[in-house]
């Protein structure tokens, strides 16, 4: 895996700055689709998910090259990206998905075509519990 690192000069930078420094980097560095596969910040601030037993300082970076990584991008001494490139693969577009809640303020990822453009209430049918291993929608 390649190793590139981004001098961050100035103000602090945030998720959104560094990946999109990321991407950029990314694309600079021949590949034409460059998507995150796993990232880290170092500060501890914020964590992208990990499962149970996984040591949070590496298994990011072991997901992102077992799938397809072959960039890591370092931006400046606080965010670590695992870059691939994801041309060549179908592009799925609007997932018919989104997120209700129900009255308790439980959260839920339904399947639109199940539930109905117009319902508001999450069904057992159409719909999941949002927890650690269901993605958020928003």
């Amino acid at each position: 895996m390649r190793n590139v690192q981004i001098k961050y000069p100035g103000a602090e930078h945030n998720f959104a700055s560094a990946s999109l420094l990321a991407l950029q980097v990314a694309r600079e560095n021949q590949m034409q689709d460059p998507t995150i596969m796993a990232w880290h910040q170092s500060s501890g601030q914020a964590m992208p998910p990990f499962y149970d037993g996984a040591d949070p300082d590496t298994w990011w970076a072991k997901y992102g090259a077992g799938n397809g990584g072959r960039l890591e991008v370092c931006v400046g001494e606080d965010y670590q990206f695992i870059m691939m490139d994801a041309r060549g693969y179908e592009k799925l577009g609007d997932m018919p998905l989104r997120n209700l809640s129900d009255g308790q303020g439980n959260e839920y990822l339904c399947f639109t075509p199940m539930l109905g453009k117009d319902a508001d209430k999450p069904t057992q049918e159409a719909c999941t519990h949002l927890d650690g291993w269901a993605a958020d929608q928003y």
